[in-house]
């Protein structure tokens, strides 16, 4: 339990800031296997009108600082990649 008015204050934002966290990386996470499965199909056009929306909130979550800067790169770089991949 905090011991000074500022540090209780903190821990009521910590809360909060938490939740916000859990629920764009558990956002980020959904989209992700969403767009996995459309890759599975191997239909490249459907992959391929998935991909921009799925490396956006990528780029959100990493403005949102839920995810680091070049796991963000890395990760739409790979499904980049997987996009091209099929035929």
């Amino acid at each position: 339990m905090a011991n000074h008015k500022s540090a209780a204050k903190k821990a009521r934002r910590d809360v909060e800031v938490r939740l916000n966290n859990r629920s764009n990386r558990s956002e980020l996470k959904t989209a992700v296997k969403k767009f996995l499965t459309v890759l599975t199909t191997g239909v490249k056009v459907e992959a391929a009108k998935q991909l921009p929306l799925t490396q956006g909130l990528v780029d959100r979550a990493c403005r949102k600082g839920v995810m680091h800067k070049n796991a963000a790169n890395r990760t739409k770089s790979r499904m980049a990649l997987k996009v091209n991949k099929l035929a």
